[in-house]
């Protein structure tokens, strides 16, 4: 027991004193109000509900005002006329003349921006520019000698490290939260260009778009996203690199509009037996699934099969490494890509293109064919007419038009798919293919390219003795 009392301030004394910290950075935090008229119709009870995210079993959310609740409606409105609606959220201040920055879903399709400074006085922002796709804002308010926040480069980040976070969560202005860094680079869902920094740090709604800070006081993060299954925090908060929103700010200041990087691929994850098949040593990289005509990877020479390995010396080691390296790289810069191909590895020039708008992107689309062949993975495919082949931009490949039962159907193939390799060779006919299939190894991991839906992927199998 002595032991335990001896020890206690020890412990003690290495926490860390976060006022000195709060007392200069919290004046530059900022709570931001949003007015927005929108129908009442189809609202229930005055709330407006956030669905689950579909096919996600843990869900990141976006997580300020959308789950909280929104004025109710007057008594004897009718439904279908408009009425006001607010949210909260936060943000900070990067420039002594007004400029800030929060998340984009703070301030989405927002009629009027009111920001609440530390002192309570309020001042009307204008937006100056959004990206959705890393959920960054800008936003200008008019002022002079504004409190700022010191900015710090994420980078320097240690796992373990302690953060701070400042915000209005549930509209409670300014609260402080600590935790630590849980880990740095993370990939979330539908959130390809930003390597999320994961903390504890308790995070609720309402501080989304505040600040994360480093025991130096520098701004490292925004914080920007939870995983949650009850709608509150959970242990799991994730933030934006500051040096990806410094990026976004720059660019939105600059021109309104961000310009990244493209090399007009589909990609997918490096699996023990995709990467046995591939020949690689272990799992690691981005494997090319599909490439885009007229892309900046078809014209530097990419190939379906590939499989990314680097980036100008930057590693791939999961495949979600490559859009936000990608995306970081200029247009117009030449790269330099390291692949794998044919079990050779190989060093390609690519120069990169800008990433078109979403629904802007090329992309391929499949129909079903007429003739017909059997082969031992148990379906029934069929060459690609003339017509079908220009349709969805191929040499060759088959199409499958029955499914039995073998080892086709244990792996998910479906009738309407587009064979287009199978065990790293090209399919141009259904001949071949028939060819190819019959003389497949068992007990050997192999890989098959199909094209569904205007989607390529390539998927692994192995055949019984």
């Amino acid at each position: 027991m002595a032991f335990m009392l001896l020890a206690m301030p020890a412990a003690q004394a290495q926490l860390p004193d976060f006022t000195t910290l709060v007392e200069e950075s919290a004046p530059a935090v900022v709570n931001i109000s949003t007015r927005q008229n929108v129908s009442s119709k189809g609202s229930a009870g005055g709330f407006h509900q956030l669905p689950e995210l579909e096919g996600l079993p843990p869900i990141f959310r976006e997580f300020f005002e959308r789950s909280l609740p929104m004025p109710r409606e007057p008594q004897g409105r009718n439904r279908g006329q408009q009425r006001e609606a607010q949210s909260l959220g936060s943000g900070f201040i990067i420039s002594e003349d007004g400029y800030i920055l929060t998340n984009n879903h703070v301030i989405a399709d927002a009629d009027e921006i009111i920001v609440r400074l530390a002192d309570r006085s309020e001042l009307q922002a204008k937006l100056v520019g959004t990206d959705p796709r890393t959920d960054v804002a800008l936003l200008k308010v008019e002022g002079k000698n504004l409190p700022t926040v010191k900015l710090g480069k994420a980078k320097d980040l240690k796992v373990g490290e302690w953060v701070l976070a400042i915000g209005s969560p549930f509209g409670f202005d300014h609260s402080v939260t600590s935790g630590i860094v849980s880990a740095k680079g993370r990939n979330l869902p539908n959130d390809n260009y930003v390597p999320f920094i994961q903390t504890d740090v308790a995070i609720n709604p309402g501080n989304s778009g505040g600040p994360l800070f480093n025991l130096d006081g520098e701004v490292v993060g925004i914080n920007s996203q939870i995983f949650t299954r009850s709608g509150g925090f959970m242990g799991l908060s994730f933030a934006i690199p500051m040096e990806v929103a410094l990026d976004v700010s720059d660019q939105l200041k600059a021109s309104g509009k961000v310009d990244r990087g493209w090399l007009g691929v589909v990609i997918q994850e490096v699996n023990k037996d995709l990467a046995e098949s591939f020949g690689l040593d272990k799992p690691a990289g981005a494997l090319v699934a599909q490439v885009l005509e007229k892309g900046p990877a078809a014209k530097g020479g990419l190939q379906v099969g590939d499989v990314i390995l680097s980036i100008d010396d930057h590693p791939v080691i999961m495949s979600a490494d490559l859009p936000h390296l990608v995306g970081a790289v200029k247009p117009g810069k030449t790269i330099k890509l390291q692949v794998m191909r044919d079990g050779s590895r190989k060093t390609l020039k690519v120069k990169v293109g800008a990433l078109p708008n979403e629904g802007e992107e090329m992309s391929l689309a499949g129909d079903k064919s007429s003739a017909s062949a059997s082969n031992r993975l148990g379906i029934v495919v069929g060459d690609l007419t003339p017509e079908q082949k220009k349709a969805i931009d191929l040499q060759g490949g088959v199409v499958i038009q029955e499914v039995q039962d073998g080892p086709a159907a244990m792996i998910g193939l479906r009738a309407g798919d587009v064979i287009t390799h199978l065990n790293n060779q090209v399919i141009d006919s259904a001949k071949t293919f028939a060819k190819i299939a019959q003389e497949l190894p068992s007990d050997k991991s192999l890989s098959m390219r199909v094209l569904r839906q205007g989607r390529a992927s390539f998927i692994t199998f192995k055949l019984a003795k």
